[in-house]
């Protein structure tokens, strides 16, 4: 029988494991392996092929949405989210981010008030999708649509954000320890939040002379607030799943669950890289 003191400790550290097994790995490789290549080649595009690309992940989360805030189904609730994320999104790509985001607010609102005359359930959560998945979407479109540096940014912002996501799951299954945050997830580990961190600063550093070569550690120091910004949204994400009593928004992602928690990190991401080159704050691109 084990002590209480064992017991105890295990509650806030994480067991370190070697690896995953194979049967686990691979459904999630041979995702990552399909979409990683489409992301990737409709970022280098640009214009209508990125654009298509954010719209479909944005209303597929919106779908995820729906049923995570309205008890695992889609109905009247769903279309009232869908219409308004489309018509703020709509709004955005004609008229530019910042009426976008003015549209977000407002669809936010209007949403919220008509799913509470419908009797939805939880009509400010469904509601508050909306700016969850319309700000990161305007994010990424102003970004590529930069004709000087939005290619490269937005293919570097990328390469953090997975190299920040493998980072963490490497070292925290490598090194264990104690709990990143206990009571929002129970897996994530500090070990594995330096080492995402220790990730996004090598692919920044090994992307700099081809990025950003005139202000390669301004890129750099930018590549770590992001990381952290990435591992906030992914803890983001978690504390919505356990306030919902759910492990996955949804099985359409073999081995990976839904896109909210294969894209949670980019949610904010994507937001944070935007307001800091639209500010001017460690921009490596003046």
């Amino acid at each position: 029988m084990r002590s209480a003191s064992i017991a105890g400790a295990n509650a806030v550290t994480a067991r370190p494991v070697a690896s995953a097994l194979p049967a686990e790995m691979t459904p999630r490789v041979v995702s990552a392996a399909v979409l990683i290549p489409a992301a990737l080649a409709a970022a280098y595009a640009g214009g209508i092929y990125f654009a298509g690309l954010v719209a479909a992940f944005a209303f597929v989360l919106t779908w995820e949405w729906a049923r995570l805030t309205g008890g695992g189904g889609f109905g009247g609730e769903g279309a009232v989210l869908m219409a308004a994320v489309a018509a703020a999104l709509g709004a955005g790509v004609a008229m530019g981010p910042g009426w976008g985001l003015a549209a977000a607010v407002l669809a936010t609102l209007a949403g919220a008030a008509a799913l509470g005359a419908m009797g939805a359930v939880r009509p400010r959560w469904c509601g508050a999708g909306v700016l969850y998945i319309v700000v990161p979407a305007l994010a990424l479109l102003w970004l590529r649509g930069d004709p000087d540096w939005g290619r490269v940014c937005v293919l570097w912002l990328f390469a953090v954000v997975w190299a920040t996501d493998i980072g963490a799951y490497l070292a925290g299954r490598r090194f264990g320890g104690p709990l990143l945050a206990p009571k929002t997830s129970p897996h994530k580990t500090w070990a594995g939040a330096l080492g995402g961190i220790a990730a996004a600063l090598a692919v920044s550093a090994l992307a700099a002379p081809i990025a950003a070569p005139t202000h390669p550690f301004a890129l750099v120091a930018f590549g770590a607030v992001l990381s952290v910004a990435a591992q906030l949204g992914d803890l983001l994400e978690s504390a919505i799943k356990r306030h919902f009593h759910v492990k996955d928004t949804s099985h359409v992602i073999p081995g990976h669950g839904g896109v909210f928690d294969r894209v949670d990190g980019l949610l904010l991401a994507a937001p944070v890289a935007a307001a800091s080159l639209w500010t001017g704050v460690l921009s490596p691109w003046p």
